[in-house]
């Protein structure tokens, strides 16, 4: 069940013997992927890297996830079309034309995206995703940038923030399509899920 805010989350446990230990979280997503499209389960993620690990406060200490002093969560998964291709992330999808100009669009599942605090209210165990929506001039833009490493970028009257179980976007002129960090080419249509309580990670 996804969690309310404030109630507790996770409990002492060592990364099972049929988890899978990544260093990113493109890693993941290609565990997910492949779990996926056999139909198979998806197995335990010991998480030594990536921005869903730091979203959780995980450490990046491999030999910490074999020990009872790992933490073992439940976390959601997103799920998107992409102009009608089933694919998920574990931890952000970005859909941009550039950093620079025009609007950037981050569904987020944790919070943490490089550096950047973009969604601090995002919970990956709460069953939604968070939507952070910005179209800024370049002044604006270059201000924005050098506040997000601390979530300071929002309240902005041009940063709009949402929490969804689904969405869906479409473009005039394709855009690029982030996957947990990976491209995935240019899109014109986007339809996002949340799919709740289905990873098992340990930090």
């Amino acid at each position: 069940m996804p969690i309310d805010r404030g109630e507790d989350w996770g409990r002492p446990g060592a990364l099972p013997p049929d988890g899978v230990v990544v260093h990113s979280d493109a890693e993941a997503n290609e565990i997910v992927t492949a779990a996926r499209r056999a139909g198979a389960a998806i197995p335990p993620l010991g998480l030594a890297g990536g921005d869903l690990a730091r979203s959780l406060g995980g450490k990046g200490d491999v030999a910490r996830l074999h020990t009872a002093e790992a933490v073992q969560l439940s976390c959601d998964l997103g799920a998107a079309l992409l102009d009608g291709r089933l694919v998920w992330f574990v931890s952000h999808l970005v859909m941009r034309r550039s950093w620079l100009r025009g609007p950037v669009i981050a569904v987020m599942n944790g919070g943490l995206l490089r550096r950047w605090d973009v969604a601090p209210r995002a919970h990956p165990g709460d069953g939604r995703l968070d939507v952070v929506e910005a179209d800024l001039g370049l002044a604006d833009r270059w201000k924005a940038l050098r506040r997000l490493p601390t979530g300071a970028h929002v309240p902005h009257p041009r940063i709009s923030q949402r929490q969804v179980t689904a969405t869906q976007f479409e473009f005039a002129s394709p855009m690029r399509v982030d996957l947990d960090g990976a491209p995935t080419g240019r899109v014109e249509r986007v339809s996002v899920r949340v799919e709740p309580d289905t990873l098992l990670v340990v930090v």
